[in-house]
């Protein structure tokens, strides 16, 4: 829905005149009126005693009363002379006042009509451009949105000042929201033990009866080793608040809603063999899947902490599992490549990093793309030699001992999802997803912007015949793709970081800086549990031209149903009413959940996830982290206390 244009109200202007009015009586200057009698000789004014101020004194013989006229002339002009210096140092006070008060004044005006004239511009832009102001699918919503309030002053100052819900702004303190187990929907002791949402994943097995699968199925569902021996690990961030999660239990903790009306009775769980029947619900694109908890009370199925990573056989003295790592430090990473690159002319790079090329029409598009980009491609180049020339020494990996199921990693409850695609000429996609059930929003100015429940994040790893040639991390919006020769790696396993709260993937550890400048919004990574999820994952081989989605040999018993749910993966985002949303400078407190991974550009032709005619820059190095510095004395994998 697109907003009525906007109408410009007279409120301004009275703002103006009123404020004018109480500028010009608070700035009006006080003069204190003074005489040759009171203040020029008068032993309690403020301004010190003049010197020649005179008292008369009868006794005195030059006094005025001693008769004689010249002193008595005199002591009137000493006592007229303070007088006149008098009115000169209140007239001096008063134009001082009155300079000072034209300086509010005009500071008054200029603040008052910079606000006009932005309200002004404002109104006009959106009546002009209504739809330049839509950056979100949220704001398509402003009108609704802004009627949920019930304040006049939130709403106009959101329509005008682009400050909604200003009663609402909470400051970053510790951890978010705060718990309180009296409002999460607890299970019984019986079905908490039971976990009931495990039974959704091997929905799948009456209809997947491999003994009916011939050669040609089989081979359709059958997933490459070598997708598992370079599978990626994760380095979870250490101090995060809100780990992995299972989309199961995710399912048995929502209740699907039609925008903000229920679908289903709150009991009446969806689960991954019926998920896409909500597509029935005008397509599934306004169902959310919306959490039956206050995020803010910080459910445990929410954090996800039984998720953490666990290493077999850590145990404390109670014998719990403790989980921690059994992998030494790692030696700090610095950016270099690993070992030589491939000796790969630009022909053989051509048969993996662009799969258009191998259509005519694609081929054509690459040459206008490419002869618009020469102009810049010098200058990138020689950048980059530099930075291969001068970026450190080369990494110490990291040798990866055992089999595929005895990696360095830990094993996490929440299940990994693992789709592979063959694209042809050699070239197989593997796609794996990770899902969290909470996206904790960053912060600038240590106010938090971005929340929404659920939360998909991915990585992308490309092979040609067989050999690892690159991956793509995403993050946010966009990401970024290396050469696998790049990255970080255990043995030849690469490691991925995953950011702080909002999960967005990373290269290195260290301060990861996006969009606003000066280090204002930015995403943080460390060496924290690390994650294999080979370890639990389900696998799917997926053909994009019949949107085919299959189990794959490893996990046949995996449902698919649930990879074709069009509709949102957590809550809508809460209307300007609610408590808990604010919005400013267009940023909103709390967004709409995400859409699944059926819509993450499966079918690109290049490794990045947006539209295959812009540029993908695929990196031959890992930039300069921006981490804390080390000490000269600290040798690789010493700890230091400069964090």
């Amino acid at each position: 829905m697109i907003s009525p244009p906007p109408r410009l109200r007279p409120l301004p202007l009275l703002l103006l005149l009123c404020v004018l009015l109480i500028s010009l009586v608070a700035s009006r200057p006080t003069i204190v009126h003074c005489d040759s009698l009171s203040t020029a000789c008068s032993p309690t004014t403020t301004v010190p005693l003049a010197p020649h101020c005179i008292e008369s004194d009868l006794d005195h013989p030059h006094s005025a009363s001693s008769g004689s006229p010249a002193t008595a002339a005199l002591a009137v002009y000493e006592h007229l002379t303070p007088a006149v210096h008098s009115a000169s140092s209140t007239l001096a006070v008063a134009a001082e006042s009155l300079q000072q008060m034209a300086r509010k004044v005009k500071a008054t005006i200029a603040t008052l009509t910079t606000l006009i004239l932005y309200v002004s511009i404002n109104s006009l832009a959106r009546t002009v451009r209504p739809n330049a102001w839509v950056w979100y699918d949220e704001d398509r919503e402003e009108p609704s949105w802004l009627a949920t309030s019930e304040s006049w002053f939130d709403r106009k100052a959101c329509r005008w000042l682009g400050v909604c819900g200003a009663t609402h702004f909470r400051m970053v303190s510790g951890h978010y929201g705060h718990r309180d187990p009296t409002r999460w929907s607890e299970l019984n002791d019986e079905n908490s033990t039971q976990k009931p949402w495990r039974a959704f994943w091997t929905g799948g097995a009456d209809k997947h009866n491999q003994s009916e699968w011939d050669a040609d199925e089989r081979a359709r569902r059958e997933i490459p080793d070598y997708v598992f021996d370079y599978a990626p690990l994760v380095h979870l961030y250490s101090g995060e608040q809100f780990w992995p999660g299972d989309i199961a239990e995710h399912l048995y903790h929502t209740t699907p809603m039609l925008n903000y009306t229920p679908i289903q009775a709150q009991w009446d769980h969806p689960t991954l063999e019926d998920l896409d029947g909500l597509n029935q619900w005008e397509g599934g694109r306004h169902v959310f899947l919306t959490s039956d908890d206050d995020p803010t009370t910080r459910p445990p199925w929410l954090e996800g902490e039984q998720n953490i990573p666990r290493v077999p056989g850590n145990e404390d003295d109670n014998g719990d599992d403790t989980g921690s790592a059994l992998e030494e430090p790692w030696a700090d990473w610095d950016g270099r490549v690993d070992g030589a690159l491939p000796d790969e002319s630009d022909d053989d790079r051509a048969e993996w990093d662009d799969l258009r090329r191998y259509t005519e029409k694609g081929r054509e598009r690459i040459e206008q793309e490419q002869l618009a980009r020469e102009a810049n491609e010098a200058n990138r180049r020689f950048k980059q030699e530099l930075r291969k020339r001068y970026g450190g020494h080369p990494p110490i990996q990291e040798p990866l001992q055992g089999s595929r199921n005895q990696g360095a990693g830990g094993r996490s409850e929440a299940p990994a999802v693992l789709l592979v695609m063959d694209k042809g000429n050699g070239i197989v996609d593997a796609f794996w997803f990770y899902f969290y059930s909470f996206n904790l929003g960053n912060t600038v100015v240590n106010v938090r912007f971005g929340n929404h429940v659920g939360d998909w994040e991915h990585c992308l790893m490309r092979f040609h015949n067989g050999q690892p040639k690159g991956l793509f991390f995403s993050a946010h919006t966009g990401g970024e793709a290396y050469r696998y020769e790049a990255v970080e790696k255990i043995g030849r396993r690469p490691v991925i970081y995953s950011a702080e709260g909002s999960h967005a993937m990373y290269a290195h550890a260290g301060v990861h800086e996006y969009i606003l400048p000066w280090g204002l919004l930015h995403d943080i990574t460390d060496r924290g549990p690390l994650w294999d999820p080979v370890l639990n994952s389900k696998s799917y081989t997926y053909d994009y031209d019949t949107d085919d989605l299959r189990s794959s040999t490893a996990t046949p018993d995996a449902p698919t149903e649930w990879f074709y749910f069009r509709g949102h993966w957590g809550d809508k985002f809460y209307p300007l009413g609610d408590s808990r949303q604010y919005r400013f400078a267009g940023q909103y407190h709390y967004v709409n959940g995400p859409i699944g991974p059926r819509f993450k550009h499966l079918n690109r032709r290049k490794m990045c996830q947006g539209p295959d005619s812009s540029t993908c820059v695929i990196r031959n190095y890992i930039g300069e982290a921006k981490r804390a510095p080390r000490w000269a004395e600290a040798g690789p994998g010493d700890e230091d206390d400069s964090r």
